[in-house]
């Protein structure tokens, strides 16, 4: 019933009205990048990163009968707004209960074929220096150079200027390379 061509806005219409298959053309429209953006914000907890992913959904279908399709926020930026904050809310959580070990190896889902090692390697390293980035520089780089969000589009997400945008990105760009400087000759 539901067409690949259809906007977002009308897949949310048609689901706001029970409409399955237009649920679900919205989720896998939406929702891959939503969930790489999310373990992202997580460090690497998949099982935390579908949580988050499967609430800012639940509370897309709670607005869609008042979704404004004509209105400044696109639904990807609204979602990702949202995901952002419910990542932020949960790493505060946890961090609350409990005590972050530096020596804590990192979850890794790179497939363990020797031809991916390395690249998996360059990957735990770049999570565990997201992770030591401030929240909000990290939530700039991710969406900016991970997820390629622009940059009108990440402001729209965090709530900020552009040019808020372009500074936590330049200073989360610089805060990263100097984490990863030690480990380039490895």
């Amino acid at each position: 019933m539901t067409d690949t061509r259809q906007t977002d806005a009308a897949l949310l219409t048609l689901a706001g009205q029970g409409d399955a298959a237009a649920a679900a053309a919205l989720l896998d429209r939406l929702g891959p990048r939503l969930l790489a953006f999310c373990r992202r914000m997580t460090g690497g907890d998949t099982a935390q990163a579908e949580d988050i992913v499967q609430e800012a959904f639940l509370r897309l279908w709670q607005k869609a009968p008042e979704w404004d399709a004509g209105g400044a926020a696109q639904m990807s930026t609204w979602l990702g707004r949202v995901a952002a904050n419910l990542a932020i809310d949960a790493r505060r959580r946890s961090a609350r209960m409990t005590p972050l070990d530096d020596d804590m190896p990192l979850a890794d889902d790179a497939p363990s074929a020797v031809a991916r090692l390395i690249r998996a390697e360059g990957l735990t390293a770049l999570d565990a220096a997201l992770a030591q980035l401030p929240e909000r520089q990290r939530q700039a780089l991710v969406l900016r150079h991970i997820e390629g969000y622009s940059n009108p589009d990440i402001a729209a997400m965090m709530g900020c200027g552009v040019e808020a945008v372009e500074s936590l990105t330049a200073r989360g760009k610089r805060h990263l390379a100097a984490l990863l400087a030690p480990l380039k000759p490895e």
